[in-house]
């Protein structure tokens, strides 16, 4: 009776090593992809100091792609993910649990493996719709899991290297010991699989790829949806910023010859318009039109060097992203705005009213609204 409640019998007969190495390939496909774009996405949300003044502006739609690519390849794995856990599970039971120490430091590193991919998935998908439910900050520790996760993977091929080979090809002769009528089946569930994962993503990627944002029945946002035709995530209620009108508004600039603008004397400035992509770390893009300043007119304005940067402060008293900086190829990139319109209007107080920053191939957290200040960095 031990034996038996400890060694379970499993009746399915896709528990196998073949059904287990074609899921793996989508998934570890879709894992490559949202590693890599996710380590985009850190650099330039959060760049080392070393790096931060030569970060690219262009391509303009550079980071609207590599994000959409990261949070479609995610929700992506959810199916992927949870039908590998499905073909591999009997194994969790296997009897003796420790045969050996090479046994035991495989059993460990899937174990890794395994907690961290679903860590990484459930947080990841949890943050599309900006719900938290922990109590610790989910950017560094969604980074750091994440490498947890790269090296758990490749430990976990490395240590399974012969099998996956064996059973990599359909006609592999490590498969011939397989029944023969287990084909149609393993067909029909990895039909099933792929049609669940592509399912998933038709109905979640139009929140960036626009030409599918008709088929957003999953997604947490809708490009279309907020004021001026384009979606907001912090309004001026939850910053705090209060009422701020243009009589009483002033922007600061710092730099050799500093000066304070009011919003009459910004409107009179040249104006400019760029059609820029704002796209959020949430996984929604949309392209807009943006109208306003520009942020090297505003430093040369002040004298600052052709090297300087610039530090936008906002208006609003907290929040982690009311202070952003810009490198040089930012800060000299004649699309890089203070807007003071969108889509033909004037910015609405949820949007940044009366300014805000806005730049090409920038992640929309630093996109900083309510911009009270402009510091020149050397």
């Amino acid at each position: 009776m031990r034996s038996r409640l400890l060694s379970p019998r499993f009746n399915g007969r896709l528990h196998d090593a073949r059904t287990a190495t074609s899921i793996g390939r989508w998934l570890g496909i879709a894992f490559m992809v949202c590693f890599a774009t996710g380590l985009i996405s850190h650099v330039l949300q959060h760049p080392p100091a070393w790096l931060s003044p030569d970060l690219p502006s262009r391509p303009v739609w550079g980071y609207r792609l590599t994000q959409g690519l990261h949070v479609a390849s995610g929700v992506a794995a959810v199916p992927l993910l949870l039908a590998k856990l499905w073909t591999v599970y009997p194994r969790l039971f296997s009897w003796p649990a420790v045969r050996s120490v090479r046994h035991a430091l495989e059993r460990s590193s899937v174990a890794v493996l395994v907690a961290a991919a679903v860590f990484e998935v459930a947080t990841g998908l949890l943050n599309t719709a900006q719900w938290y439910p922990w109590p610790f900050s989910f950017v560094p520790v969604h980074y750091a899991v994440a490498w947890l996760a790269a090296g758990s993977v490749l430990l976990h091929l490395a240590v399974k290297a012969p099998e996956i080979r064996a059973h990599w090809g359909r006609r592999s002769p490590g498969t011939l010991a397989l029944p023969e009528e287990d084909g149609p089946d393993r067909r029909s569930l990895l039909a099933a699989v792929a049609a669940a994962a592509g399912a998933v993503t038709v109905t979640t990627v139009g929140q960036s790829l626009t030409p599918l944002k008709g088929f957003t029945l999953l997604a947490p946002r809708h490009p279309d949806h907020g004021p001026s035709g384009l979606p907001v995530n912090r309004t001026a209620a939850a910053a705090g910023v209060g009422l701020i009108t243009a009589d009483r508004f002033r922007l600061t600039v710092t730099g050799p010859r500093p000066c304070t603008l009011t919003l009459d004397k910004l409107r009179n400035l040249p104006q400019y318009e760029a059609r820029l992509p704002i796209a959020c770390v949430e996984g929604w893009s949309k392209s807009a039109r943006w109208a306003g300043v520009r942020v090297a007119d505003l430093l040369g304005l002040v004298g600052a060097p052709p090297h300087a940067g610039v530090r936008a402060v906002s208006l609003e008293t907290h929040g982690g992203y009311r202070v952003s900086e810009m490198g040089r190829e930012y800060a000299r990139d004649p699309l890089t705005l203070l807007a003071l319109r969108l889509n033909g209007e004037e910015l609405t107080p949820d949007h940044g009213y009366p300014v805000r920053l806005i730049a090409p191939n920038r992640p929309g957290v630093l996109q900083t609204k309510w911009v009270g200040r402009l510091e020149v960095t050397v």
